[in-house]
């Protein structure tokens, strides 16, 4: 596996990587988290993951051997428009989705420590991450097991009801 950067052109694979996801999430009955529409038939998600291509965002790209993109972590130092900010620099992990035919094989971690690494790099001593805390918190306990710390919860409403979330730390 390789980490590089992505750009516009990868935004088809993106979405691959993401209706992927929904497709497990549904047949796994967990579609709190991002409902059941695979992202490239909505056309704002479409339009949502385009926009991480361009500035502020910086897009990463876990691909394998032979060059398919297995893996995908935006960041940004501007943390989106419902989790609570603070009041210090931070990179913020928007996006982080891996292919779910390859589950446990590392795609995550690796992007989480490059991320990290970009975190370091950049001169900056938090990085964060919100995920769906709902259902059994399953989620939660995989950034915990990626090296996160829990820190505040929030609800964002939506027609379907509120959704939960959780802010998560690296300190760096």
């Amino acid at each position: 596996m390789k980490i590089r950067n992505g750009g516009p052109a990868d935004v088809p694979d993106i979405l691959s990587l993401l209706d992927g996801a929904v497709s497990w999430l549904t047949g796994e009955n967990r579609t709190g988290q991002w409902g059941d529409q695979p992202f490239s038939s909505v056309p704002a998600r479409v339009d949502q993951v385009s926009s991480y291509t361009a500035d502020p965002f910086l897009v990463r790209l876990a691909v394998d051997e032979d060059g398919r993109t297995i893996g995908c972590c935006v960041l940004s130092e501007d943390c989106g428009k419902y989790p609570p900010t603070v009041d210090e620099r931070e990179l913020y992990v928007r996006l982080l989705v891996t292919d779910r035919s390859r589950k446990g094989s590392g795609i995550g971690a690796a992007l989480i420590a490059d991320a990290v690494e970009e975190t370091r790099r950049r001169g900056i001593g938090l990085m964060r991450v919100d995920c769906y805390a709902g259902n059994d918190r399953k989620l939660v306990g995989r950034y915990r097991a990626l090296g996160f710390t829990e820190t505040v919860g929030f609800e964002v409403e939506q027609p379907s009801g509120p959704w939960p979330g959780q802010v998560l730390e690296i300190r760096v």
